[in-house]
């Protein structure tokens, strides 16, 4: 679904890089040239109709005016016109021109499509978004429809700094968070609607008004959504929080719409289920669902049940004041000296982000509050169960984001494997802590109950089977095969067992040849453009085509120092090479994609799992630091009184440690301090 009124603020460069010719595998940038532009150089009349590539390409672009367009063409993802111009200065690539358009040169370059993401990853920190625009259709499948008939190309995604799932655009230990702000009621009523696509988790919550600043830096998000109608009262209040705004058309934030959404993503016929939403949580709603439907190419995003917070939940914190008490940046924007970067203890990436979360959104309630230090202190207790846990938390993969990569269709064999390991190991860590003698904190024992597989046979089966279906070595992308094990799947066995012996009968057949013709030295060999070949040195090359040999061997190709050749017996093998292949891959696929169903099937359990494996991080290294540091446990009080004794202050005492320097006795004075009862 194209949205051509999407407005965003970001980089935008348009001076030329380097100009030079570029040449492309798998696809003619020619074919993309308008039709002004005839194959001898000569103009055709200028109102002539471009080229049916160009025309796909000018519509795509048309869908998504406020994105580079990384147009697929072989291997390459080429931009051209303005695209290009600003790709190439923001990404220090070839600037190029071939062809007219209009009259004008065609701006045109290109990124290899095998290491986009690092580009992608350099446009995104940049400002920019980028639509992918991938061929979806075999190009012998285009040429059923005639000799001129276009490869089918469509977007297939919008690539923007709050919907990345990829880990090579990630920072693995900090949340990637984008929200949506909603009013109703002539601003009286203020709701957010807060998502991080990468993990699937998701969050509704009601903010006072004039409030809304402090919830939205509380999250730091990457993109912040507004309707069109708030976007002028609202840009300061994003800009301060370092997002970039991104304004919504206002039929896009209707209260209506996000009822209509909430539904379609979660699959039910009410929404009542959720809790009771405003008309502002709806609007928030309705900017966020219909954002991530946009940039998923109109596919639904995949999120777990929301969470609902209320305006009182957390310590409200302004923008200015959260930046001088440098939580999780310091002034100067490093996490290096910040509060966050000098209490992680967290040994895995969605522990430090849950941290991270935890110590930019302070707690209110005093239960909440006890139930994190209880759990802490239960580690501190135990040395024994928190050294075993944390060894084990360290081999443990980022469970979170590999089960949304394999939702999204982004995942490979790794992320299976990343599954299986995080909810494997999390079934000895709930072992561990079930063998303690002393209770469990609340906390603690709750994530034991989500780790342990005992209550939860589809789990236990789906790990079991996932352990004995991959492979010791695994590849990054499916389409690479090799990845499920020998032994599991016959069919899949009996495809290999074809290759391997089509193989083997090609050597026997080199051997055969080279004793009939009397050229030892003759090979079979493979390439991508002739496919198996025979190949002789050239002054051997006679010894093929006399009279007895003649029939049997077909010239193919000549070269400077070898000469290449054909025969029936090679033809017929190739292509039995070539079906077992293709067997073998779409039989591995067909595993894979299995293995994702049930993942999907199982999204509930797996989530809870992470939770848990990420609390329990969060915990013990609360409990590390508190050891390093001798740190002690503050007694809480609902009364409306601070008191410190001893105050200690952890970013200045690291510093000083650092230094080698003793604490001033100005740190260790006492305060006492009334203070009035909240509200």
């Amino acid at each position: 679904m194209a949205e051509s009124s999407m407005k965003t603020k970001g980089s935008a460069s348009t001076t030329a890089a380097k100009s030079s010719p570029t040449k492309r595998k798998g696809g003619s940038v020619q074919d993309i040239l308008p039709a002004e532009e005839s194959a001898a150089g000569q103009k055709s009349p200028p109102d002539k109709a471009v080229t049916p590539f160009m025309a796909q390409y000018l519509e795509a672009k048309a869908d998504h005016p406020d994105a580079l367009l990384f147009f697929r063409m072989g291997d390459f993802y080429e931009l051209f016109f303005e695209d290009a111009k600003q790709a190439a200065a923001a990404l220090d690539i070839t600037l190029t021109h071939r062809g007219q358009h209009k009259g004008d040169p065609i701006p045109m370059a290109g990124v290899p499509h095998h290491s986009s993401d690092a580009y992608l990853a350099r446009l995104i920190r940049k400002g920019f978004r980028v639509a992918i625009c991938e061929q979806v259709e075999d190009p012998a499948e285009a040429r059923k429809r005639g000799s001129k008939a276009v490869v089918r190309r469509e977007v297939v995604r919008v690539v923007t700094p709050g919907t990345l799932t990829e880990d090579t655009l990630l920072e693995p230990r900090t949340s990637n968070r984008i929200a949506a702000l909603g009013y109703a009621k002539g601003r009286t009523e203020v709701g957010l609607a807060i998502a991080d696509v990468s993990t699937g988790q998701i969050e509704f919550l009601r903010a006072a008004p004039g409030a809304e600043g402090e919830a939205i830096a509380a999250c730091s998000p990457k993109e912040c959504l507004v309707a069109e109608a708030n976007a002028s009262d609202c840009a300061d209040l994003v800009e301060l929080v370092g997002a970039q705004l991104v304004v919504r058309p206002d039929a896009r934030s209707g209260a209506q719409l996000g009822e209509t959404l909430i539904k379609q993503v979660y699959g039910v016929s009410s929404i009542d289920g959720f809790g009771d939403f405003n008309r502002a949580e709806l609007s928030a709603c309705a900017l966020l669902l219909d954002y991530l439907s946009l940039t998923q190419a109109g596919r639904q995003a995949r999120l777990d049940p929301p969470k609902r917070s209320g305006p009182g939940e957390f310590l409200a914190i302004d923008a200015a004041t959260r930046a001088s008490l440098e939580i999780d940046r310091t002034l100067s924007g490093d996490r290096n000296g910040s509060l966050v970067d000098t209490v992680d203890r967290t040994v895995t990436a969605p522990g430090a982000r849950l941290l991270a979360t935890n110590l930019s959104r302070p707690l209110r309630d005093v239960d909440a509050i006890t139930a994190r230090h209880d759990a802490a202190a239960m580690f501190l207790d135990a040395r024994g169960a928190r050294a075993d846990v944390r060894s084990l938390l360290k081999s443990s993969a980022d469970l979170e984001r590999a089960r949304m990569r394999l939702l999204y269709g982004r995942g490979g064999p790794r992320d299976l494997a990343a599954i299986a390991n995080g909810l494997s190991l999390g079934e000895q860590i709930a072992a561990i802590l079930e063998r303690e003698g002393a209770p469990l904190a609340e906390l603690v024992s709750r994530a034991a109950q989500c780790l342990s597989m005992a209550d939860k046979p589809d789990l236990a089966t789906f790990v079991a089977d996932l352990e004995n279906a991959l492979a010791a070595e695994l590849p990054v992308h499916t389409r690479d095969g090799g990845f499920v094990a020998a032994g599991y799947d016959p069919a899949l066995d009996e495809a290999r067992s074809l290759r391997e012996n089509a193989r083997g009968v090609i050597a026997e057949l080199e051997a055969r040849y080279a004793k009939a013709t009397g050229v030892s030295a003759l090979k079979i060999k493979y390439n991508n453009v002739l496919g198996y070949f025979i190949e002789v040195t050239a002054r051997h090359a006679d010894a093929l085509t006399r009279d007895e040999h003649a029939a049997t061997f077909t010239h193919r190709q000549s070269l400077a120092n070898a000469v290449r050749f054909s025969t029936l017996e090679v033809s017929e093998l190739e292509a039995r090479i070539s079906r077992a292949d293709q067997e073998a891959l779409e039989r591995e696929t067909a595993i894979f994609n299995g293995f994702v169903s049930r993942l999907e099937k199982l999204g509930a359990a797996v989530a809870a799992a992470a939770s848990a494996l990420a609390e329990l991080d969060v915990a013990s290294a609360a409990a590390e630091w508190a050891d390093e540091t001798g740190s002690v446990r503050p007694e809480l009080t609902t009364e409306p009184v601070f008191c410190a004794v001893d105050l200690r202050h952890p970013v200045v005492e690291a510093a000083l440690r650092r230094e080698g320097r003793a604490l001033p006795p100005t740190l260790a004075n006492s305060m006492h301090r009334e203070t009035p009862a909240p509200g």
